[in-house]
């Protein structure tokens, strides 16, 4: 009889999903498990500002919804479960009745923490590009930047002034302010 899979470290959406809820984020990139503690409140509030707006965008031109929650995708492989901070499911995903439904995610965005830096940045990204998700941001807050990631990209593009989105077949672009992102969150914080 052989050893489970997670003996040997690699393992599955079961694994993860069979993980008394604890407070942390609980991951999974191809087999890789990624432990994370819950989002800090100013991550929340970019999450929201980020979300509200791409949400509005979405509805208006029919595009798929977009959400801001947690949410275990794993595009029905067994080796990978990500709960992107904001994404937008397409609207080929309309009749998806749960996550694991999901195929069609045209935008991810995740906001960086010292906890996920290098999980966004490299193993999550990978999932992404592989998947074939055609627009990552990365956003960072310390930096105030955002690196625009493609599946086909080796390298990011570094965006220091706004996030742009221009999905085929619609005339209008999404556009949003960098600053406008970050102003907003330090505004309510009063710095």
């Amino acid at each position: 009889m052989g050893m489970p899979a997670h003996d040997l470290g690699f393992h599955t959406v079961d694994d993860v999903l069979a993980i008394p809820s604890d407070g942390q984020r609980y991951e999974l990139v191809y087999g890789r498990l990624l432990v994370s503690p819950a989002p800090t409140l100013q991550h929340e509030r970019i999450v929201r500002k980020l979300a509200m707006a791409l949400h509005v965008f979405c509805d208006r031109h029919g595009l798929g919804e977009a959400f801001g929650v947690i949410a275990d995708l794993t595009w029905g492989r067994r080796d990978v479960l990500v709960q992107p901070d904001i994404f937008v499911m397409g609207a080929a995903d309309r009749h998806a009745r749960g996550w694991e439904e999901v195929r069609h995610v045209p935008l991810v965005a995740e906001i960086l923490s010292p906890a996920t830096r290098t999980y966004d940045r490299f193993d999550k990204r990978r999932v992404y590009q592989d998947r074939n998700v055609a627009l990552y941001w990365v956003i960072d807050p310390r930096s105030r930047t955002a690196e625009i990631w493609t599946p086909e990209a080796e390298a990011p593009v570094v965006e220091r002034e706004r996030l742009v989105w221009a999905p085929a077949g619609v005339g209008e672009v999404f556009s949003m302010e960098l600053n406008e992102l970050f102003v907003s969150i330090e505004s309510q914080l009063g710095l």
